[in-house]
């Protein structure tokens, strides 16, 4: 489907990465990051502030809002947030959209009744949940908005690195989009569990431990494109920070695939120990939680504070009972100091100059 930014309900993949990757940087922070963000996995374990579980009034206010937006006659990608009226529980949205802002990056829903739903009634639930939280975005240069994270056995998939397609483990990663948000729909025989980690609390670690490789964090690394957007690689900083905040763009196995291109410098010896140091805290399970979702739960975490992985799985034979998620990125336009959106504006040029050199 043809996707174009001046339609407010949705962006092109363009137009949402250009936003998410160009963050506001002042320069250095002066030292550790204390915000909610900054959470360890093993203190998550024992709350659940971070969850929502949809209540019986919740799930019926969700059906008749289903009702109302299948009766609008529109396709799933045209619907407004009007379209799909919650009266209770766009506060309830609205504090979700918070939570991802301004605090822990990470907000759960349970209950949802998906094995009462077909596929499309559960796509159309999903994207007009998302409408009350962002501007949902496309996944790809074929404009999926919705994506579909299971297992293809596609042999071309396989071998791409997009590992969403497989039953591969995926490294600790950020995705080219403010947020993003699965819907489980159906849960593997073994394995596939969700392991997210706060970046803000990688990057105070590293400061303790590795003060000496704090700055090469904020010089860019070249990004592994997979061959999307017309260049093999392009610049991007893993953090930057300004007005108290860090945001964090992180890809470990783009990062490191990038020098595997003719026209891209390798990595240094001392830019992999960076990346080494990195993912070890990643991978520290004091610091990660691990989430084992059930069919109608679902997670939305920031690409900004929030890093997340998955493990490999083991799927069940019969093709109706496999492994089946539904993936959505969502932009969070949020207001901004005048100097901040100056900073955005100049990192937004600088990276669609860096992308337009990298095509000649």
């Amino acid at each position: 489907m043809a996707v174009r930014y001046e339609n407010s309900r949705y962006r092109s993949q363009r137009e949402q990465a250009l936003h998410y990757f160009a963050r506001p940087h002042a320069g250095p922070c002066p030292g550790p990051i204390d915000s909610p963000a900054a959470w360890l996995g093993r203190d998550m374990r024992d709350r659940e502030d971070w969850l929502y579980r949809f209540t019986a009034g919740d799930v019926a206010e969700i059906q008749a809002a289903l009702v109302h937006a299948v009766g609008t006659g529109k396709p799933t990608r045209d619907m407004t947030a009007a379209d799909f009226p919650l009266p209770s529980l766009s506060a309830r949205m609205a504090a979700a959209r918070e939570q991802l802002i301004h605090g822990y990056g990470l907000q759960a829903f349970s209950g949802l009744p998906v094995a009462d739903w077909t596929d499309e009634e559960a796509e159309r639930v999903f994207w007009c949940l998302g409408l009350h939280i962002g501007i949902p975005g496309s996944q790809n240069p074929q404009d999926d908005l919705l994506g579909h994270v299971r297992d293809t056995a596609n042999p071309q998939d396989q071998a791409s690195g997009r590992f969403y397609k497989t039953r591969k483990h995926i490294a600790f990663h950020c995705d080219a989009a403010d947020a993003v948000g699965l819907l489980c729909m159906r849960k593997a025989r073994r394995g596939g569990q969700s392991r997210i980690v706060s970046s803000v609390a990688v990057f105070n670690e590293i400061l303790r431990r590795h003060p000496q490789q704090v700055s090469r964090l904020y010089r860019p690394y070249m990004l592994d494109t997979k061959g999307e957007g017309g260049v093999n690689a392009f610049p991007i900083r893993p953090c930057c920070y300004s007005n108290g905040r860090l945001r964090t763009t992180y890809h470990s196995d783009y990062f490191r695939s990038a020098g595997t291109h003719a026209d891209v410098d390798p990595l240094t010896e001392s830019d992999l120990e960076v990346l080494d140091s990195y993912e070890a805290i990643a991978k520290d399970p004091d610091y990660y939680l691990e989430m084992d979702l059930e069919p109608g739960d679902i997670q939305l975490i920031s690409n900004h504070t929030v890093l997340h992985s998955r493990t490999a799985y083991e799927d069940f034979d019969e093709p109706e009972r496999r492994r089946h998620l539904l993936r959505l990125w969502l932009s969070l336009d949020e207001p901004l100091s005048p100097m901040d959106r100056l900073r955005k504006l100049r990192s937004r040029i600088a990276l669609m100059l860096a992308i337009a050199m990298r095509r000649l």
